[in-house]
């Protein structure tokens, strides 16, 4: 069975730095960007700890073909992507969060 996966855009408080990446499980991924566990990382370095943009797909494959491409993307297009879901740039962590623990209480 395809284990399912999510690609990401993170920001910083600024909002001058995109960095995209690509996870098999995104509450966990954000925490660590947020904690900075992985030290001397670009989002280490750059503060990039605010996720504003997310998308979930079947398998990690869809989701990694999906990085690749929102990579080669230039900054204004990568930017008209977030704002057709999250025109304010407001961190979207918490939502995560909230979902994540919903799901649970219905399992």
């Amino acid at each position: 069975m395809a284990k399912g996966g999510c690609i990401y855009i993170l920001t910083n408080k600024h909002k001058n730095v995109l960095y995209i990446g690509v996870t098999s499980d995104l509450l966990t991924r954000i925490w660590q960007h947020k904690n900075h566990v992985y030290k001397n990382s670009f989002t280490d370095k750059y503060n990039a700890e605010y996720l504003v943009y997310y998308e979930v797909f079947e398998s990690i494959e869809a989701a990694i073909e999906r990085e690749k491409q929102l990579k080669k993307w230039n900054r204004t297009k990568k930017e008209n992507l977030i704002n057709t879901k999250n025109k304010a740039w407001r961190d979207l962590y918490d939502e995560i969060v909230n979902d994540n623990y919903s799901l649970l209480d219905q399992g």
